[in-house]
């Protein structure tokens, strides 16, 4: 009777121990997938249609106060005729006051006295560039005598970004096909796709400096902006 039960014994443990075995289950490996990667570029060209300017006033006095008033009166006859000439509250900015002494020198170096000198300078936008000449005389006749970076953009790039990605699209499906053509494959579906877009900074027309600087050289020219960009395409090889 002991020996029927020892034997038992031994035939559930060895059930036990192989349920506990794991179970192999033969899987193919997974064949590697053949891509080609390439890479186009497109470009738009925008012409720009805003620009923005720095215009200010600098006055000296003997007297801070003298220095003030003179630099107010004068700011506010240029603001009056930025507005006049089309410009619109909402786009003009004062983006700096300031106030400080200067000493004065003798022919021998020594310390003559001191004057006060006080910038005021405004940030303007302006939206239509035909008018950009006639602003700039005016607010120099006006009493301007600093104008520095005169900046040109373009206000909505939707269009020309739009454009210059489509052109890059096509460019890259191109190059695809030449390489896949000349290799003796063919493309199969694209696996991914990635871009970047090269929006272009305002650009700087003319030199910044003085505003009699600035007013020779109206007439005006903007130019052009350039929007570049680079998408790169992964496809699948047959």
């Amino acid at each position: 009777m002991r020996t029927k039960y020892f034997a038992l014994g031994v035939l559930v443990l060895a059930l036990l121990l192989g349920a506990c075995t794991p179970t192999t289950i033969n899987q193919a490996a997974q064949p590697n997938v053949r891509t080609l990667s390439v890479t186009g570029s497109g470009q738009a060209n925008l012409t720009p249609d805003i620009a923005y300017i720095y215009i200010g006033v600098h006055s000296e006095a003997p007297t801070a106060t003298e220095a003030v008033d003179t630099n107010k009166k004068q700011t506010t006859a240029v603001i009056a005729a930025i507005k006049k000439s089309g410009v619109a509250e909402k786009d003009i900015s004062t983006t700096n006051f300031s106030i400080w002494p200067s000493q004065q020198y003798a022919p021998d170096g020594t310390v003559s006295g001191s004057i006060y000198a006080v910038d005021n300078t405004v940030y303007i936008t302006v939206r239509d560039l035909a008018s950009l000449g006639d602003l700039l005389d005016a607010a120099i006749t006006a009493g301007a005598n600093t104008v520095n970076s005169i900046q040109f953009d373009v206000a909505d790039k939707t269009a020309a970004i739009k454009e210059a990605r489509a052109k890059a699209v096509k460019d890259a499906q191109l190059q695809a096909q030449e390489l896949a053509d000349a290799a003796g494959v063919s493309l199969g579906e694209i696996q991914s796709i990635s871009f970047y877009d090269n929006s272009p900074y305002p650009t700087y027309g003319g030199k910044g400096g003085g505003a009699y600087e600035a007013a020779a050289s109206v007439p005006i020219q903007p130019g052009q902006l350039s929007i570049s960009v680079t998408v790169s395409l992964n496809y699948e090889i047959k």
